[in-house]
């Protein structure tokens, strides 16, 4: 094909298009309830869940938390907007409102809990004296540290009134069902959005030694939740017992999606995975390496391989530069490739935000820092700064979506040709 990079594109909306909530929400909705039906929710596809579970029950009474610029027209559910990925007063306020209204719910009440990816900023009760402040100050130095999604959640856990549990817990003796579209690695309910509807028998010792661990500084308060006990429920707690927890879309079913679009043009489709977790500039290197492996193998008339992976990567924050994962694995990759001919790629977050940024992500082709170098971009100098959402601007190879109303996480899609 003479310009990979629109099929890449095509590639990455056909992943997102199959985890939109409109398409997979309305399979796992039982008949409307008898009694009193409550939803509630949280997350950056939260808003969409809701439209989804209005337009196959109508108007329902509810409140759904999610990002800024994600919400959605709803008739009965109240839509709330804060900020991801560090919290915010809005979120703190609309969560202590959610909590107030499954305070008063009787046995023969229903729940339906929307999850998503985005849930654990945007659901937010500090736990003890523990400020919104100083939670937020824990939340952002998390996020520069490199640890991975699942250390992240742990200590978000245990400083919460709201997670681990604790909003299922909330609504008791209420019945719930929990749907939730997945974004972390293994599709662990309890890693998603923190588990505000699952139970963890993890310890807040545990979440101690992440921080630790990160070299993470604790305000006093958030030291002193960690010395007691843990208001994260336990697995095996009477009040999780009324509690389903159902995955309604997840990462490997997006990659399958693309996949197949890959194969109906002939190419070979090699999936690595849909849980790949570590340093996005380490996994780029190790992704390139693989690449030019598999171009020197391929003879003139092959057909092309198309790599799909998937999962969430983390960046240790080391310079004052604007980037993310995905724009960070694409930068790395374009370097360790150094110009080589037939090989394109694309990596974007399927929630189209990669790290803080209104940016899904990045493409890169063999002339990627021939152009960068004629717009005066160093690719080391960006990579060194974290600066990779300014270096693919400046060649115009960021991909912009806005807001997709979804979150599978990463979407990673290498296209080798032979013959190069």
């Amino acid at each position: 094909m003479s310009d990979p990079i629109p099929f890449l594109r095509r590639l990455f909306d056909r992943a997102v298009a199959v985890a939109d909530p409109m398409q997979s929400l309305h399979r796992a909705l039982p008949e409307r309830p008898e009694g009193r039906l409550v939803v509630v929710g949280a997350g950056k596809a939260s808003a969409r869940m809701a439209e989804a579970v209005e337009a196959v029950y109508g108007p329902c009474e509810g409140l759904v938390i999610t990002r800024y610029g994600y919400a959605r027209p709803c008739r009965g559910i109240e839509i709330v907007e804060a900020a991801h990925p560090v919290p915010d007063k809005a979120g703190m306020e609309a969560s202590a409102r959610m909590l107030e209204m499954l305070g008063d719910l009787g046995e023969g009440d229903m729940v339906l809990a929307l999850i998503s990816g985005g849930a654990s900023a945007l659901l937010v009760q500090p736990a003890g004296a523990i400020t919104l402040e100083e939670k937020q100050a824990v939340n952002a130095a998390l996020l520069a540290s490199g640890a991975a999604i699942g250390q992240m959640n742990l200590v978000r856990k245990h400083l919460s009134r709201v997670k681990g549990g604790q909003l299922a817990a909330a609504a008791y003796p209420a019945r719930m069902l929990a749907l939730m579209i997945s974004d972390v690695p293994g599709d662990d309910p309890a890693m998603i959005g923190s588990g505000p509807t699952v139970g963890d028998d993890s310890t807040p010792q545990e979440a101690l030694a992440v921080l630790e661990r990160h070299g993470i500084d604790l305000p006093r308060a958030v030291a002193d939740v960690l010395a007691g006990p843990s208001g994260v429920v336990r697995p095996d707690d009477p009040r999780l017992e009324r509690v389903a927890n159902v995955i309604v879309a997840a990462p490997a079913q997006s990659l399958e999606a693309a996949a197949e679009i890959a194969r109906q043009e002939g190419m070979t489709v090699r999936v690595m995975g849909d849980a790949l977790e570590g340093e996005a500039r380490e996994l780029g290197r190790d992704h390139a390496a693989l690449a030019l492996e598999i171009r020197d193998a391929l003879a003139p008339g092959d057909a092309p391989v198309l790599l799909l992976s998937g999962g969430e990567l983390t960046v240790t924050r080391r310079g004052e530069g604007v980037g993310g994962p995905n724009a960070e694995y694409a930068l790395a990759l374009a370097m360790a490739l150094e110009g080589a001919a037939g090989i394109h790629a694309l990596a974007c977050d399927t929630d189209g935000v990669d790290g803080a940024a209104e940016v899904a992500g990045a493409h890169i082709g063999p002339d990627t820092l021939q152009r960068a170098r004629a717009a005066g971009m160093d690719a080391a100098r960006a990579l060194a700064q974290n600066d990779a959402h300014s270096f693919f601007a400046a060649i115009d190879g960021q991909v912009v979506t806005g807001p997709t109303l979804t979150n599978v996480n990463d979407f990673r899609a290498i296209l080798i040709a032979p013959g190069a």
